[in-house]
């Protein structure tokens, strides 16, 4: 096998270009053979094997650099980089990450996993290197996806890096089927023509003579520019990229090793910033991917020959199938209800509202930002927009939550899934910081459901406000329902589900069903427990807190989030007296999975008891 023949990318450029398709071939096997068992992202990683073998090739890497938009797609990249070894560790914990990270390798130039700020690092880079030795000069390329460009921050990079002028090269991966038919042998020809070294310096040198020697010779170099931009435009979509101040080449077949190498050779040493086009195919070389992509973006772990994963469905299991059924079904009672995701509508669930909805369903792509503002400016004439978004992709939007959002009280109301361990996504996705970020917000209602049940009644409740608000919950299967019936919510308000004189473990959201594996701990050793399901995080009744406070020994609070600024740490400004706080360190947590992680972390129902124990009888009581 060739690929057990790779140590470096160094050692792929010894091989011919059919033995490195054979390459490309035995990499995808790896790939499937580790995804199917630990899970992750296929579709795109298949689909951009050819392109990291050809960027592998033509770049000295570590000292030239790549630089991944989100990072899903570069699983070839570690397995060329010296981490094929290890690749079956994929997303475990203490295993290797499923996107780049900076700790893991010298080949990971950034730790990525957020959509469209490629372009501003690369460009960072490249003026960063300006000011280096020559000796120490390299070269810097951003690969994006279709994607990427639907996020704004994108644009802000093509376009400063357009004004600079400075080398660098963009690779825009894309796999619309509208683009595809360029990928013919005119676009190949001129492409080839006008990325060919000796065109580009007799370019080069008719500019110099034009501009010094010629009357009117900056003139006639704007007409020669225009004549090529307009043959260009007659059979390549890249006339934006050339106004934004790129040379655009392309579009490229993103699976031919042999013109993407002879391209990237000719590209890649040109001066200025310049776009290189490639089309690819999602899911590359395996059936059931390349047929449904969008299963395969994030997958379980799945049967190989059949496609199909080992998780058994089950409706509903989790929460985020409790909110699509659930708004869904308010939906039909309240025209005014409107559904708003950020490229994410299986992700969250919105896809069934837009099924049944579609004409009140917006998909605006990776613009976090712009769903925020779009939602309060909707929420402003009279409408009840729903965004859906990861906790984690949330942060993208703070200014547009409080500018637009909340200054303007704005009836918005955020689903915040995947709030808390997210597990195998590891650093860039883990959603612990919303809690703290939101809570500082004037004008806003946070809440965290401790069940299924709980979250049907917080998305009724939060519909009839008139104020911002937030609900958070989990990526877990929902808990049996801990009571058959829950209290009716009031604003601020917390719910006791059992009382105890001794400690009060204030509890929020996915942490009450821990709480009460608590309770059962230290009842065991004679410690009566209060448990208090907290469903808010702000505002919070501060009488009813202090009551119950005044009333035992010891508080506790237990949140799925950072601990500082968290939900601990508001409800320490409330009270008069010290608190005992459970939550996340103030720091990045790594991958794993998400019962490993609460175990790692002390949020697991042994080391919270054992904790208060401590805190109670002393440094030795267990």
């Amino acid at each position: 096998m060739i690929l057990e023949q790779i140590k470096s990318p160094k050692d792929i450029k010894r091989f011919s270009i059919p033995e490195l398709t054979q390459l490309c071939s035995e990499i995808r096997q790896r790939i499937l053979a580790v995804v199917s068992t630990n899970g992750g992202h296929l579709a795109s990683s298949l689909g951009a094997v050819e392109l990291i073998v050809a960027l592998h090739y033509c770049l000295n890497c570590p000292e030239d650099k790549i630089i991944f938009d989100v990072g899903h797609q570069a699983y070839a990249h570690k397995i060329l980089t010296a981490r094929n070894n290890r690749f079956d560790t994929l997303r475990q914990f203490g295993g290797i990450s499923g996107f780049p990270l900076r700790e893991e390798s010298e080949y990971d130039v950034v730790s990525s996993g957020h959509s469209s700020d490629a372009v501003s690092m690369a460009l960072g880079f490249v003026c960063a290197q300006l000011y280096l030795p020559q000796q120490q000069k390299f070269r810097v390329v951003a690969v994006i996806g279709d994607g990427s460009l639907s996020g704004g921050l994108c644009f802000e990079g093509l376009n400063n890096a357009g004004h600079l002028k400075n080398d660098l090269l963009v690779i825009l991966n894309t796999n619309e089927l509208s683009i595809s038919p360029n990928v013919g042998a005119l676009s190949t020809y001129l492409n080839k023509i006008i990325s060919l070294p000796i065109y580009n310096r007799f370019r080069q040198s008719l500019e110099e003579f034009l501009s010094s020697r010629v009357r009117g010779g900056k003139r006639l170099l704007r007409l020669a520019n225009k004549f090529e931009e307009g043959l260009k435009g007659l059979f390549v979509p890249g006339i934006l990229f050339e106004e934004l101040g790129f040379r655009y080449f392309g579009p490229f077949d993103g699976h031919n090793l042999a013109t993407l190498i002879s391209a990237l050779k000719n590209i890649i040493n040109l001066r200025g910033p310049r776009i290189m086009h490639v089309v690819t195919k999602k899911g590359k070389g395996y059936l059931p991917a390349e047929e449904n992509p969008v299963c395969f973006h994030s997958t379980p772990p799945f049967d190989i020959a059949t496609g199909k994963t080992f998780i058994q469905q089950q409706t509903p299991t989790t929460y985020t199938q409790i909110f699509s059924e659930t708004l869904v079904d308010l939906a039909r009672n309240n025209k005014n209800i409107l559904a708003i995701t950020a490229a994410m509508p299986e992700g969250t669930g919105l896809d069934k509202f837009a099924n049944h909805f579609p004409e009140r369903f917006f998909d605006v792509g990776i613009a976090e930002q712009h769903a925020c503002c779009f939602a309060g400016a909707l929420a402003l004439n009279g409408f009840r927009p729903v965004v859906a978004v990861y906790s984690s992709f949330l942060q993208r939007a703070f200014d547009q939550i409080i500018e637009n959002v909340c200054l303007q009280k704005a009836p918005v109301l955020f689903a915040i899934d995947r709030a808390g361990l997210v597990g195998e996504d590891g650093v860039t996705h883990q959603g612990i910081f919303d809690i703290a970020f939101l809570r500082m917000i004037p004008n806003i209602v946070i809440m965290a459901p401790k069940d299924g049940q709980e979250l049907k009644q917080m998305l009724e409740f939060a519909l009839t406000l008139d104020l911002p608000s937030a609900i958070r919950y989990p990526k877990a299967v929902i808990p049996k329902p801990i009571r058959e019936q829950s209290e009716t919510l009031e604003l601020g308000r917390p719910e006791v589900l059992i009382e105890g004189s001794d400690v009060a473990l204030f509890a929020l959201g996915s942490m009450v069903e821990v709480s009460l594996r608590v309770f059962e701990l230290l009842r065991k050793d004679g410690i009566s427990t209060m448990v208090v399901n907290s469903r808010f995080v702000k505002p919070l009744d501060a009488e009813f807190f202090n009551k119950i406070a005044e009333s035992v020994k010891l508080v506790v609070t237990i949140e799925e989030g950072v601990v500082d600024g968290g939900f601990g740490s508001a409800l320490s400004e409330l009270i008069n007296r010290p608190l005992l706080r459970f939550g996340l360190p103030n720091q990045f947590i790594t991958h794993g999975k998400r019962n490993v992680l609460l175990e790692c972390y002390g949020l697991s129902a042994g080391s919270i008891a054992s904790a208060i124990k401590r805190r109670l009888y002393g440094k030795d009581a267990y």
